[in-house]
């Protein structure tokens, strides 16, 4: 291509919000030059989030005529905070091919000036890191504990596990189960319900790979941290038997405590936050790629 046909194209170049009627050659272009691990139905599944929200888009694109260039998708829920609700917008997959890496800027500019919500950016690479940081973007603390799963008998019938959905459902009840019928269906999302003595934990994590071993489990959420503290090597003894996962994640700010028998990582993946509203304290994984997308 020479220097005048480059330009020409390159006037062509549009930013577009993503549409419902987009998304699958979004997923394909995702497929192709992101992750093949995932199927273009996969991505198209992940980008499509699992709960009910008004979405004013599913992220924005780069286009030239019907050509994908670049896609960076998002997740919008709205959530209470404090006695109030809050739009929340998750940065998700972020793709430009090379080429076109100079129009990268535009389609987080476009995210970004939509105006009235909290961005979190969950999975940010390394690169992203200092963009975000000069973008205003806040770090959150990611101290994370690395936890093995060793089997760990269970004593009398005072404690189950359970994940079958209708247990699950039966379980749990307000925020907690309202949060379970959101990401129930959600692609990343696992769930499991621990009761003991009528006292119910709702949990959810997913599945990670680090160095390219798909062994480890990251804990998203914990609806009874008090519970979770007496019952967690139960939980990871679980997740062991019955999921074959080896290693468990837990950041300690959202299990909060440290695991016994743990080691804390020395450099914990970055998470980020852009609001004028919203404290680091009150962000959390859900409603997130960490739920839908099944990296």
């Amino acid at each position: 291509m020479s220097h005048s046909e480059f330009r020409s194209t390159a006037e062509n170049i549009e930013i577009c919000p993503i549409t419902p009627g987009d998304v699958e050659r979004v997923a394909e272009f995702l497929h192709a030059e992101l992750n093949s691990r995932l199927s273009p139905s996969a991505w198209a599944a992940a980008i499509r989030p699992t709960w009910q929200s008004a979405s004013p888009n599913h992220g924005f694109m780069l286009v030239d005529g019907e050509r994908v260039l670049g896609a960076y998708v998002a997740f919008y829920s709205q959530r209470r905070v404090d006695d109030r609700m809050e739009n929340f917008c998750n940065l998700s997959a972020w793709c430009v091919l090379e080429p076109y890496r100079s129009h990268g800027l535009r389609l987080l500019r476009a995210m970004l000036a939509q105006e009235g919500y909290t961005f979190t950016d969950l999975s940010p690479s390394g690169n992203v890191v200092p963009l975000n940081a000069r973008l205003n973007f806040q770090h959150l603390d990611t101290a994370t504990a690395l936890v093995p799963n060793w089997p760990w008998p269970r004593l009398g019938k005072r404690l189950r596990i359970v994940s079958d959905p209708a247990t699950i459902e039966k379980s749990l009840k307000g925020r907690d189960l309202q949060i379970y019928r959101d990401h129930a269906g959600a692609p990343a999302a696992y769930h499991l319900a621990v009761i003991e003595d009528g006292e119910c934990c709702y949990v959810m994590f997913r599945r990670d790979s680090r160095k390219r071993l798909r062994l480890f489990a990251s804990i998203l959420h914990v609806g009874n941290p008090d519970l979770f503290q007496r019952v967690a090597r139960h939980v990871y003894s679980h997740l062991l038997t019955h999921h074959g996962i080896l290693v468990t994640l837990a950041e300690t700010r959202v299990v909060c405590s440290r695991p016994r028998y743990s080691i804390l990582l020395a450099s914990p993946r970055p998470k980020m936050f852009r609001s004028s509203r919203v404290s680091s304290s009150q962000v959390d994984y859900l409603y997130s790629e960490l739920t839908c997308v099944p990296w």
